[in-house]
């Protein structure tokens, strides 16, 4: 797979599985709503500050991110960190209608955060093969993108 094929599958998917260890040493996983990206190494994600993922990602940032196509038979895995953010930029990017009804004070509200995923390396898998993403590849790849919802871009 080629960075713009791996950008390809990220943007037509709708949702990525974020990895992460919790409080416990116990590892976990969420099904994140996750159309935002910059590149093949940013990935913003909407949630709840008081959600137990957020917690345990405030505790320990190490992270992973995983797009797949189950049709195509492809996937790809970020590894890197994540970073909570009440950045109001973010907030107001990732806000959609009807989202009053999980954050009643609106943007501003408290348990209304996002998850800045930050990708360091990672690994794609394909019918045809698999192969290693260096930080290399992602920064080169990164440097001619820009923050956009890949979704919107890809299901217009």
């Amino acid at each position: 797979m080629t960075t713009d094929e791996i950008k390809n599958l990220i943007d037509r998917s709708l949702f990525a599985s974020l990895g992460y260890t919790d409080e416990n040493g116990r590892q976990n996983i969420r099904r994140v709503f996750c159309v935002w990206h910059k590149g093949l190494g940013k990935h913003l994600i909407s949630t709840n500050t008081s959600s137990s993922h957020v917690q345990s990602l405030l505790k320990n940032g190490s992270a992973c991110l995983y797009f797949a196509d189950d049709t195509t038979f492809e996937a790809v895995c970020l590894c890197g960190k994540a970073n909570i953010s009440f950045d109001r930029k973010y907030k107001e990017l990732l806000w959609n209608e009807g989202d009053e009804k999980y954050y009643s004070k609106g943007i501003d509200d408290e348990d209304y955060c996002i998850i800045e995923f930050i990708a360091e390396s990672g690994r794609y898998y394909r019918f045809d093969g698999k192969a290693d993403i260096t930080a290399h590849d992602i920064s080169t790849f990164d440097g001619k993108c820009v923050l956009e919802n890949g979704y919107s871009k890809t299901h217009s």
